[in-house]
């Protein structure tokens, strides 16, 4: 990602915190339930984290640190990292109505300011995976992995690329772009913060030429009846029928 690129996601997400915040609160703080995505699908039934007790645990991306107060609420000892300093900002709120607390570093995920091997477990739900570029953010994650760690990370799928409309979304049932040639992509000229995604198959190859193996890709689809405030990223129909969401789960190869 260039310094660009880097600013422009900055200065959109600096701009879209707090109406951000607003728009997802009814999911984003409903402390009573642990799930992934904007369908908010239980852990319970995907089971991406499994046991986090004791883990030493970074989250990419972590905004005002919802995902990651859940995850420190299963056991885990949460470090998060955002670039947005509204979106740490709004965390202090949530860490003081739920009792949790943990630190919170304002950071450049492709540049993440850790010793290497100091993780049992990096995670991110929509975090900053989405908004870096994965050929440096990757290996800057596998670098702080310890051996055997574990890398979970929830973000929209390629479907999503292929058929939302430039603008104004949601997606629909036709094929708008290619699926080889797509990397990086401004969806508003007006918000020119750029978004990342690779092909099923790059992805693979990028996590074995940085030693880490997959264990699962996990196709999200929304429980019957499932209702969300982010209607806007993808309506319920479509995505009981595409998956608009997945979870990658890879480990760093034992030493």
């Amino acid at each position: 990602m260039t310094r660009d690129d880097v600013r422009a996601n900055l200065a959109s997400w600096e701009a879209d915190s707090a109406a951000y915040q607003e728009r997802g609160k009814a999911l984003l703080n409903d402390w009573s339930t642990f799930g992934w995505g904007v369908w908010h699908v239980p852990e319970s039934e995907v089971r991406a984290l499994g046991d986090v007790r004791d883990a030493e645990a970074l989250e990419l991306g972590c905004g005002a640190a919802q995902f990651g107060i859940r995850v420190a609420m299963h056991g885990a000892r949460v470090t998060g990292i955002d670039l947005s300093a509204n979106q740490l900002a709004a965390a202090g709120p949530n860490m003081q109505e739920t009792g949790v607390r943990f630190p919170l570093v304002r950071g450049n995920v492709e540049e993440l300011p850790f010793a290497d091997a100091s993780f049992d477990l990096v995670f991110c739900d929509h975090g900053a995976v989405a908004f870096t570029d994965p050929t440096i953010t990757v290996p800057q994650v596998a670098r702080v992995l310890r051996p055997g760690g574990r890398f979970v990370f929830c973000m929209s799928t390629p479907f999503i690329w292929i058929t939302w409309p430039m603008i104004d979304g949601p997606p629909g049932r036709e094929l708008l772009r290619p699926y080889f040639e797509n990397r990086r992509i401004v969806w508003d000229p007006e918000d020119p913060g750029p978004e990342f995604q690779l092909p099923y198959g790059e992805w693979v190859r990028l996590f074995r030429a940085n030693g880490l193996l997959t264990e699962d890709l996990i196709e999200l689809r929304p429980n019957e009846g499932a209702a969300t405030p982010l209607g806007d990223y993808v309506t319920y129909d479509w995505a009981r029928d595409f998956p608009a969401e997945h979870i990658w789960k890879v480990r760093k190869e034992p030493a």
